[in-house]
């Protein structure tokens, strides 16, 4: 076959294509119309609902309105299984972080200066991905006692804190993206 003929049937198809969507869109048009007429003169006509239909309209209107309640609940849902997924293995990593405490506040004795450092840089390495990962210590020492945040173990009396106030943290509280997963055992001041 000759290009020519190839270019003449090629402009034939658009040619055809382009009447089919002209078409179409005349056909949609003209059926968006009568819709709308139709939806029209029903309105016009439609009697007053009984009282069984407008009990089964409050009833539907309801029944949608706790589908969208529920759909709502089970994403917040979902989103809070995914932010504390981990909450179980941080909460047993907290022992460990209280260890490497205790050892770091034995190493100031230590003559060993690179055994030192090194368990400093271990120890900043893993509070910066607890950091890094929503779970921050709380502060306690010094702060008004909250009973959401602090777990009073016992009072003392002392003149250097107000009454109510925390004075020794025994043990740190954490929190994981905002949710305290551990409180912090401290004493309270009389």
């Amino acid at each position: 076959m000759s290009n020519k003929k190839v270019d003449e049937r090629e402009e034939l198809k658009k040619r055809n294509a382009k009447k089919d969507i002209e078409e179409d869109g005349q056909r949609e048009e003209a059926d968006f119309k009568d819709s709308q007429s139709l939806e029209q003169s029903a309105d016009k006509k439609k009697p007053p609902m009984s009282e069984p239909e407008e009990d089964l309209k409050v009833q539907y209107l309801r029944l949608m309105a706790d589908y969208q309640n529920f759909k709502k609940r089970t994403e917040k849902e979902k989103s809070d299984i995914y932010a504390f997924a981990n909450e179980k293995i941080v909460r047993e990593l907290l022992d460990v972080i209280d260890n490497f405490d205790r050892a770091m506040d034995h190493t100031a004795d230590s003559s060993d200066k690179t055994l030192v450092d090194g368990m400093s840089a271990i120890y900043k390495q893993l509070k910066g991905v607890l950091e890094k990962n929503g779970i921050v210590e709380l502060p306690a020492n010094g702060q008004e006692f909250d009973p959401s945040y602090h777990h009073a173990v016992s009072t003392e009396s002392t003149e250097d804190f107000k009454s109510g106030h925390v004075v020794e943290t025994l043990q740190k509280g954490y929190t994981l993206k905002g949710k305290v997963i551990r409180p912090a055992l401290v004493k309270v001041a009389d």
